[in-house]
């Protein structure tokens, strides 16, 4: 029963955070290009949005509830079900007019097919994990930092605003391993200026890829690692074992089959022409309406 409603704050939580992502990406590309050299300006261009601040509140709630179901289910599991939520990101902005492509869709029913195998394996329970290594915990930070500053200035390699979306995404990844550590208690929670620092850089990455690509390439990517790292962690990291047997392979096709689809919604498109016909289409429908 906890388990089950750790998972059900997780599902809630990927739905807030996806939608608060997509609103926050259509007030932001609207906004003037927002600076490092002028942070207060840029908080206050950003703060000052009701269409920004409205995602930024919602995201906010959706924080609060992932927290709380690492709190009753295993890290990995979480993961599992918030990584579903690329499916509400892809399923909201075919609602605000952009324009998905087939193979977009076949994602979104993969990830569907995977939350489905992943309430199938629950029959046979869920390993809670136990606490992790300091110094392993402390070299999967390091390393997700240095990953994060060598996405952020990846340039023109990959599509517009994605290497952003994956220093924001390793970086929130890593704010969520600190996050499960912290619930430990005890000299655990020095983990909580960790969480800070990680969420407020990802935060920073993010609100500039917006600006710079489509939802699914900054949103979309962000969504991917932020989910797809901590599943890792939790199995090398937090000792979340799987079940044996049929239940254990259908965990592990569950968990291949929502970080697949949430890489096939992220990819640049090959084709470069419909990727510049999508990227307009981006652009003339996210913005949102600000509410009165």
């Amino acid at each position: 029963m906890t388990t089950g409603a750790g998972l059900a704050l997780a599902l809630l939580s990927a739905v807030a955070l996806n939608w608060g992502w997509l609103a926050q990406h259509g007030a932001a590309r609207d906004l003037p290009s927002l600076s490092l050299r002028r942070p207060a300006q840029g908080l206050r261009a950003l703060f000052g949005d009701l269409a920004w601040l409205g995602g930024f509140t919602v995201g906010l709630a959706g924080w609060a509830l992932y927290v709380g179901a690492l709190a009753l289910a295993p890290l990995s599991l979480v993961q599992a079900v918030s990584a579903g939520g690329i499916a509400v990101l892809a399923g909201l902005a075919h609602r605000r007019g952009h324009r998905l492509r087939r193979g977009q869709w076949v994602a979104v029913g993969i990830a569907v097919a995977g939350l489905a195998l992943l309430g199938a394996s629950l029959a046979g329970g869920a390993a809670s994990g136990r606490t992790a290594a300091p110094g392993a915990v402390a070299l999967w930070l390091v390393a997700s930092t240095a990953i994060a500053a060598i996405a952020g200035g990846s340039g023109t390699r990959l599509a517009p605003g994605a290497g952003l979306g994956i220093a924001a995404g390793t970086l929130y990844g890593a704010g969520d391993v600190a996050t499960k550590g912290a619930v430990f208690g005890g000299a655990w929670l020095l983990l909580v200026l960790v969480v800070l620092a990680a969420h407020g850089s990802a935060f920073v990455a993010l609100q500039f890829a917006f600006q710079r690509g489509g939802s699914l390439a900054t949103a979309g990517t962000t969504s991917l690692l932020t989910n797809g790292l901590p599943i890792a962690a939790g199995i090398a990291l937090f000792h979340e074992r799987l079940p044996g047997g049929l239940l254990g392979d259908t965990r592990i096709v569950a968990f291949a089959c929502v970080v697949v689809a949430a890489g096939m919604l992220a990819r640049r498109d090959p084709n470069p022409r419909e990727r510049s016909r999508a990227e307009r289409d981006v652009q003339d429908s996210s913005a949102l309406p600000a509410e009165a």
